[in-house]
């Protein structure tokens, strides 16, 4: 008689249930939302809105960002690795104008606002960029120790364009071969996981190098538990 070896029991996924249920949440109420546009493709959940921001707050986030900006760094590496050669900053979530544009993004996700993280803001000048990248934690790493006591994996991505660039800056979405030229006001919005709560291999994407000009962006991060 033939014995067939025992296989290993899948590794269980942390924060699955609650990627899966808030993903839920929020899909369903953008696309429910008469003003949000699904970018067609098979992928990865991806959303965006036109004319979130006015002129005149793009131009005063901006400013704001000169103000806070510092060399970019990730867990893993520093500004000097040259993966990721931004310079960013968190917004003063206490600021009453900033709390205001962090509500609108919380409203329009449906979202505890105790999930979301402050906002972040990011300048590239010339020769600036940051390498293709996913925005969920990899669990296998030394840092999710102190990124799941923090709030545990992040579920959304939410990302305002704040001005025109005169040449590069695409937020490209290379799974998908999505190339997104940055349009002032418009909000993107994104699941980091599956509908099955695992983390999403397909959203890798880029801040490709700027050529000409400035880019400004405001990034915020949703997590499946408050941050902190």
């Amino acid at each position: 008689m033939s014995s067939v070896a025992p296989q290993p029991k899948p590794q269980p996924i942390p924060d699955q249930a609650a990627l899966r249920r808030v993903g839920k949440k929020v899909r369903e109420r953008l696309k429910a939302d008469p003003g949000v546009y699904e970018v067609p493709n098979d992928k990865v959940e991806l959303f965006a809105i036109g004319d979130f921001l006015t002129t005149a707050e793009c131009e005063r986030l901006c400013l704001m960002i000169d103000h806070v900006a510092r060399p970019s760094s990730l867990h893993e590496l520093g500004y000097d690795a040259g993966f990721r050669t931004s310079y960013s900053g968190d917004l003063d979530p206490h600021e009453s104008f900033v709390k205001g544009i962090g509500r609108r993004i919380d409203d329009l996700l449906g979202v505890d606002p105790s999930i979301g993280e402050a906002i972040q803001g990011q300048r590239y000048l010339p020769g600036q960029q940051f390498k293709p990248h996913n925005d969920w934690f990899y669990t296998s790493e030394k840092y999710w120790q102190l990124e799941r006591k923090r709030g545990g994996q992040r579920s959304w991505t939410a990302m305002a364009f704040l001005n025109e660039v005169d040449g590069g800056g695409e937020t490209h979405f290379t799974e998908i071969g999505i190339k997104i030229v940055p349009k002032p006001g418009v909000l993107l919005v994104w699941n980091n996981a599956l509908p099955n709560g695992s983390p999403n291999e397909g959203t890798m994407h880029a801040g490709t190098l700027v050529e000409e000009g400035a880019k400004y962006v405001i990034t915020k991060w949703y997590r499946t538990r408050p941050w902190k």
